[in-house]
């Protein structure tokens, strides 16, 4: 993963913190088949649209990995079977706290 470049990203979308969950975040990624599933917490920013900074995160995204993504906000997963998967796997790979990611 292009790890600094997300973190540009992250910080062009007021992205404040941003994991992966699933195969990219275990090793069983497969470049050819493979999505990127991620979760992000944004900035409150009430001069700009949610939904047009979570739309052109989630482009951008896709755009810079050449894979589609799969994007989620950071509130509660209500199912109980999806929330257990992504808390198995999930990895940060930005924060705004330099000391607690990888970018």
């Amino acid at each position: 993963m292009k790890l600094v470049e997300v973190g540009k990203l992250c910080r062009r979308f007021g992205v404040m913190r941003l994991e992966v969950f699933g195969s990219a975040s275990v090793g069983a990624f497969d470049p050819f088949a493979s999505d990127y599933d991620f979760i992000a917490r944004f900035v409150p920013q009430p001069s700009v649209s949610m939904g047009q900074r979570f739309l052109g995160f989630s482009e951008a995204l896709e755009t810079l990995l050449e894979r589609p993504v799969d994007l989620m906000t950071d509130r509660p997963i209500e199912n109980p079977y999806l929330r257990a998967a992504v808390d198995a796997t999930r990895t940060t790979v930005y924060d705004e706290s330099p000391s607690e990611a990888l970018v």
